[in-house]
């Protein structure tokens, strides 16, 4: 890891990835939007990547979040070997398990145990938002999702840039929001009922943390708004009420569009996400086509968030989240 970057951190950003890109010109970095996502091209994923590549492509992720890649077609052993490179893989799913064979891997289909759930969810512009399962005390540092079976139109997934996000705040919101914690876990969405299969799993795995509603990115020093919808129950010491307040507040502003991009994906797709700085949303869309969606996933261990006034997470329930060659949790 880096050491953080103290002051203007995109400025600094802008010049490593400068710097990477001219010892690496096979590589081309395509942005997609202001804030957030830029496509990547001229690499070959199935290959051992050079030393140069992995700083290039880690580059290209810590100044625009997530990274996208087309045509490349890879195995489940050639994902978890890409995924590798970039730091030790998580289990698949500390709640909802691993692909039989392969336990780094985790399946996201049309129809996986995450979405069982009866009646209908609330829904809120920021519905469905979240990031990686930051009800663990260290939450995933990031997500590599490929793209297997996909349908020819629909299922688009989306993106927002939770320290951008942060920076458009006012400054006297953004001072008193650093000394602020929220309290993480798993739940049904509100206003459905879960499967007691989900409730079951969630029981036996539960999860819950108290983290920074402010963080310090470990590598870039941008401060980010760390606010999980999907996840995200309550900030600690406030009543329920200025709770529920403040939070939505914070939750329509952070998936504004003006932070976000949208990737539409196509057989052998990849994204790779910056889970410490950014917050995804699946698509709804599906449901109501006929076509199948296959995706699999790869998450990398993360270190336990650290807020911007130097106190770090709490864990309340569970373990970390380790590596997959390591006690599971």
């Amino acid at each position: 890891m880096n050491m953080p970057l103290p002051h203007a951190p995109l400025q600094h950003l802008d010049q490593r990835l400068s710097s990477a890109s001219n010892i690496t010109p096979h590589i081309r970095i395509t942005p997609q939007s202001a804030h957030i996502g830029a496509l990547i091209s001229g690499v070959n994923l199935k290959q051992a990547l050079s030393a140069a590549e992995v700083h290039t492509i880690r580059s290209a992720l810590l100044r625009w979040k997530v990274i996208f890649f087309r045509d490349q077609h890879l195995s489940h052993e050639q994902q978890i070997a890409f995924s590798r490179q970039f730091g030790e893989l998580t289990p698949g799913h500390p709640v909802f398990g691993h692909v039989e064979g392969f336990p780094e891997l985790y399946s996201i289909a049309k129809h996986r145990k995450a979405n069982r759930h009866s009646g209908q969810a609330e829904q809120r512009p920021w519905t469905g938002w979240h990031a990686d399962v930051t009800a663990a005390h260290n939450p995933p540092a990031a997500s590599i999702l490929r793209g297997v079976t996909i349908p020819p139109y629909g299922g688009d997934t989306q993106w927002t840039n939770l320290a951008a996000a942060y920076e458009a705040l006012s400054k006297p919101l953004q001072a008193f929001l650093q000394g602020l914690r929220g309290e993480h876990r798993f739940s049904a969405p509100q206003g459905a009922t879960a499967s007691q299969e989900y409730l079951d799993l969630v029981r036996d795995n539960t999860l819950i943390s108290e983290h920074p509603l402010v963080t310090l990115h470990p590598e870039t020093g941008e401060k980010v708004l760390y606010i999980s919808p999907g996840f995200l129950k309550s900030i600690v010491e406030l009543s329920t009420r200025e709770s529920r307040v403040l939070l939505e507040l914070l939750w329509e502003h952070a998936v504004s569009s003006e932070f976000t991009v949208r990737f539409k994906w196509e057989p052998g797709s990849l994204a790779f996400w910056d889970n410490r700085s950014t917050a995804h949303v699946a698509p709804q869309d599906i449901f109501a086509l006929e076509f199948d969606r296959q995706l699999y996933r790869t998450t990398l261990v993360g270190e336990v968030p650290r807020g911007a006034d130097g106190r770090a997470s709490t864990a309340i329930q569970g373990n970390p989240v380790l590596a997959a060659h390591g006690a599971a949790y």
